[in-house]
């Protein structure tokens, strides 16, 4: 009888180990099909908002290439007006300086909200998920930044006009602007106006940066 129970109790003791590692296994399945599902969403939300970005782009050139076709022709030697979009502030005579601010208009210069358009696009699509995960973690306001980016495509000063309140996301977003240049150089037609273009954007993340 004692022989019996003992093997009776190995038996019980090997069935629960049994049961113990099979259901390690089941959780450790469900626990990779649930990683594997949330990298999946984060990859569709980022797909969406790439397209979302890539239609809104093409829509605002689309508004900009009809604002500039309707614009009318000046006679020749009238004086050229200067929108807030294309402001520019000239140094003493005999220096070819500008600095062009990229903010809205009704009149916009075409070639510059372009620029603009895609210096934000390189940031929004480039920028590491895990490092927008860490920023978002941190509760903050939305910073509004003017980045100032010269004519070579470097960076000449990141200048916050509203602060996240959080002296580290304000740094990550310095760190973020200077890690991803130099940015391209400007076309010939913005390179003979500026030196300088300043950029200003409202800076938001969730699960990638959004620029406004």
């Amino acid at each position: 009888m004692e022989a019996e129970r003992r093997e009776a109790a190995r038996l019980e003791a090997q069935r629960q180990e049994t049961a113990r590692q099979e259901a390690a296994r089941a959780a450790a399945q469900q626990e990779a099909q649930r990683q594997e599902a949330a990298r999946l969403e984060v990859e569709r939300r980022e797909a969406e908002r790439r397209r979302a970005a890539q239609e809104e782009t093409e829509k605002r050139e689309a508004r900009l290439r009809r604002l500039d076709a309707s614009s009318t022709r000046k006679p020749p030697g009238a004086k050229r007006q200067r929108t807030p979009l294309a402001r520019a502030r000239r140094c003493p005579v005999g220096e070819h300086r500008a600095s062009g601010q990229a903010v809205g208009t009704r009149r916009p210069n075409v070639e510059l909200v372009r620029y603009a358009e895609a210096w934000a696009r390189k940031i929004q699509f480039n920028t590491p998920v895990d490092t927008v995960r860490e920023i978002a973690k941190r509760p903050h306001t939305h910073p509004m930044v003017t980045v100032a980016v010269r004519s070579d495509g470097s960076v000449e000063s990141v200048t916050f006009v509203a602060s996240s309140g959080v002296a580290e996301v304000d740094e990550a977003i310095r760190r973020i602007v200077h890690g991803h240049a130099n940015y391209p150089a400007f076309p010939p037609e913005l390179a003979r106006e500026f030196d300088v273009i300043e950029i200003r954007r409202t800076w938001q993340f969730d699960v990638a940066v959004r620029l406004y």
